[in-house]
């Protein structure tokens, strides 16, 4: 294997708390194949099924049934959270203990593929079930395939049907232009002129995520296709931000109209007209707000400006490179890639599966968002494409925060960012 602690964490921009740890590092130069027996005592490491519902679908059901296809394995669970997974993964590359079978999100291959942390898979694989094309992009690197898509999570626009008939607006906007004017007709102050409602939240989801829909919105990249050269730092990165600025400077958004997860929305509290979401508000909606989906006042759409663009996020499998059982590891990982967990996933975090087999399903049919998001997978585009994500990652949502507080302006902060990013990749 060709990664080093110093290396690993340098990756995930935490260089400086490798050098004052001062632990050892780890080194080879070949990857365990996947052959041999099926059997042996395998470690999962899963930001996925959260909660104590989470676990019961894993342990409940899932890996009941791997086990009944694989009797002389055994799996044992290492939960985590996704802001934790980074600093999880790590650790345990630091102490040798990589876990045998990983969950990693959408922009993570290409860093740990890089660093000759993961296994590559068979391309079969990639064919075994009809994948989403969207999908497969981001589990492959260096044209080969690294990670099987489980749940996909895309970046919509929601909003509110009853605020857009009391102003007698009668379509969701097609540009920014739109975007914007609407939002100021939207937007509701009190008598002394503190907002009360936003026309637009943009503000609700990652930082990161939010800008990147806008940039690709308006047909930009982040990176090059070899991941070598920084492509956001032109206008379009520029405008995407500026927008964020404009709204805010039209009183009609707020960076203090922010809802924390797992409390209702400003959508749902009526504090916002129109909001960026993750397509699982739809879950949320329905636990907490029910009313809103049962009398039609909540829709969503796909955002514009030069172009169509959704965001498309969510996590794979994958295997570790330095698995002691491998095979194991690999049929756990073939397990979890298919439609039979695939769906169960899926509903229980109100994500959108990555199969079309699964476009027919109930779920599906009965999920408006998730719907959505597949009815407009053409028009989806993910984050990372360059080995250096992990490190440059970390960094875009400090940056932008700093020109929509009013410390930078938008291209201050995009040449910032640039400049950052450049330096990550100047080191792999």
């Amino acid at each position: 294997m060709e990664y080093t602690r110093r290396s690993v964490l340098t990756a995930l921009g935490l260089g400086a708390v490798a050098a004052a740890t001062g632990c050892s590092t780890s080194s080879g130069d070949s990857q365990a194949a996947a052959d041999g027996p099926v059997e042996g005592e395998i470690t999962l490491l899963t930001p996925l099924f959260e909660g104590s519902t989470g676990k019961q679908l894993l342990e409940g059901k899932l890996l009941p049934a791997f086990k009944q296809k694989n009797p002389n394995v055994t799996v044992k669970v290492d939960y985590t959270t996704y802001s934790a997974l980074n600093e999880k993964i790590t650790t345990s590359l630091a102490g040798g203990l990589m876990p045998d079978v990983v969950m990693l999100g959408v922009g993570w291959i290409p860093p740990f593929a890089h660093k000759k942390v993961l296994a590559p898979l068979p391309d079969s694989l990639a064919t075994r079930y009809d994948y989403e094309d969207r999908v497969l992009e981001p589990s492959r690197y260096d044209g080969k395939l690294y990670a099987l898509p489980m749940v996909l999570d895309t970046r919509i626009v929601t909003y509110r049907k009853d605020m857009f008939a009391e102003a007698g607006i009668k379509a969701p906007p097609k540009d920014w232009a739109e975007l914007r004017a609407m939002s100021k007709e939207l937007a509701r102050s009190d008598g002394s002129g503190k907002l009360t409602r936003v026309g637009f939240d943009p503000f609700s989801i990652d930082l990161r995520q939010c800008w990147e829909t806008f940039l690709f919105a308006n047909d930009g990249n982040l990176f090059d296709e070899s991941g070598q050269q920084v492509k956001f730092d032109d206008e379009r990165g520029v405008e995407a931000l500026q927008l964020f600025l404009d709204v805010v400077k039209d009183k009609s958004a707020d960076y203090s109209f922010k809802s924390s997860a797992g409390q209702p929305s400003t959508l749902q509290q009526g504090r916002a007209a129109m909001m960026m979401a993750n397509n699982s508000l739809w879950v949320q909606l329905k636990q907490q707000n029910p009313e809103l989906l049962a009398e039609d006042k909540v829709g969503a759409f796909i955002l514009a400006n030069k172009v169509p663009a959704m965001l498309q996020g969510g996590t794979m499998v994958s295997r570790s490179a330095s698995s002691k059982h491998a095979a194991a590891a690999q049929a756990l990982v073939e397990f979890m890639g298919t439609p039979e967990s695939i769906l169960p996933t899926a509903v229980q975090r109100g994500s959108v599966p990555g199969v079309q087999d699964l476009r027919t399903s109930d779920y599906v049919k009965n999920n408006g968002f998730v719907k959505l998001a597949l009815d407009n997978m053409s028009k989806a585009r993910s984050e990372g494409g360059t080995a250096a994500w992990m490190e440059i990652r970390e960094k875009i949502k400090t940056t932008l925060e700093t020109a929509v507080v009013g410390k930078r302006t938008a291209k201050e902060a995009i040449d910032e960012l640039a400049n950052l990013s450049k330096e990550a990749i100047s080191r792999l």
